[in-house]
């Protein structure tokens, strides 16, 4: 198993959806507890100017409405973080092209150096060995250097895999060492190129796949169908309420 490397993506990411989680249940506390609602202000305009006698909300009423806009209000906001998270970096991902790739050759060149925290404003060098592993791709027949994803890719133009820095440089030697094992017992392996042929390198895995984004876009989805289904039952309650209570009094 490689380790993944979008950890530092993926904790920004929880963060900015706990930050929408709490903004979201401060805004609905306040709506609940204002003196005098939105929805109240739009219901008085409502009944001056139809001019007819309609039945008084009830106070449940009031605040199924507002849970489902503040449901419909978090879900926009997610979906504008994800917009500048997942979906950015998917869509500006140029390896979109899905390909079998035959492992040629997987050495080890040299050895890189990284830095690891070691407290409060100290940094110290370590160093990881360098995996370069070439690869053929079956459907151009290229040969081409083989990357674990567009984060390595970006952090290092040579070697396969970045490994988080470690004061223990052993720990990471083992680490590239199995990977480098692995490659070469299975040398048919599943891998993204550039159809545009532009770019040299291939990967091994997107960073935010269609699986990813779907997923990801899964969850806001539901909340802004719930929230829209809460108010629209709220509505057709409140026509059925006043449709019986017209049929009441023409029966009088």
């Amino acid at each position: 198993m490689i380790p993944s490397c979008d950890l530092h993506s993926l904790s920004i990411f929880l963060s900015a959806l706990q930050c929408i989680v709490i903004f979201s249940v401060c805004l609905l506390f306040c709506f609940f507890y204002s003196n005098r609602s939105i929805y109240q202000k739009f219901r008085e305009v409502d009944l001056l100017d139809k001019k007819k006698t309609v039945t008084a909300l009830k106070p449940g009423e009031d605040r199924a409405i507002l849970l489902g806009l503040g449901m419909i209000l978090a879900s926009v906001m997610m979906y504008f973080v994800l917009g500048i998270t997942i979906l950015r970096s998917y869509a500006d991902s140029v390896w979109t092209e899905e390909s079998v790739c035959v492992v040629h050759n997987a050495t080890v060149t040299a050895d890189m150096n990284c830095t690891y925290n070691c407290g409060s404003d100290c940094w110290r060098i370590s160093k990881y060995p360098c995996l370069q592993v070439y690869v053929s791709v079956n459907n151009t027949g290229r040969l081409c250097r083989l990357s674990h994803n567009e984060e390595t890719q970006d952090a290092s133009s040579e070697c396969f895999y970045v490994p988080r820095c470690q004061k223990d440089s052993t720990v990471m030697h083992t680490m590239i060492m199995n990977i480098s094992e692995h490659l070469k017992v299975n040398q048919q392996i599943q891998c993204y190129y550039d159809p545009s042929q532009q770019h040299e390198a291939v990967l091994l895995t997107r960073l935010y796949d269609q699986r990813v984004v779907l997923h990801s876009l899964l969850w806001p989805s539901c909340m802004i169908t719930g929230g829209a289904l809460i108010i629209v039952m709220v509505k057709l309650t409140q026509y059925l309420s006043r449709l019986c209570e017209e049929i009441g009094k023409i029966k009088r």
